[in-house]
């Protein structure tokens, strides 16, 4: 597995964030190797997710492109170069459904196993 990817996935569930999904894009995209999409359970909590991912990736040394979407926003990117992360409100997700654009993908749903 990338290991940026886990990275990305870990991190968010650290901060339960929810129904963390991968979009395997590599062969399909020249932009990202995969989309991470997950759900927050209001806006603060996006926002909180969003800004510990960057925290956390600047700390280890990982490069972030760009954030889109602003602390109440139901929608923010976070652009990790290879790995490009979509963090929504649950009414959002249901909303824009981005999962079913890639649905043709490879898609795997994390599972933080503990222990």
């Amino acid at each position: 597995m990338d290991e940026l990817l886990e990275f990305t996935e870990k991190k968010l569930s650290e901060k339960l964030a929810e129904n963390i999904v991968a979009i395997d894009l590599r062969g399909t995209s020249p932009f990202a190797d995969y989309f991470v999409i997950a759900t927050a359970k209001n806006v603060r909590h996006a926002a909180s997710l969003a800004n510990d991912l960057i925290d956390a990736a600047h700390k280890v040394g990982y490069d972030v492109r760009v954030r889109e979407g602003e602390d109440n926003s139901s929608w923010i990117l976070v652009d990790l170069y290879t790995v490009v992360v979509h963090i929504f409100t649950e009414d959002a997700r249901t909303q824009y459904r981005l999962e079913n654009l890639w649905s043709d993908l490879p898609m795997e749903h994390y599972t933080d196993i503990k222990g």
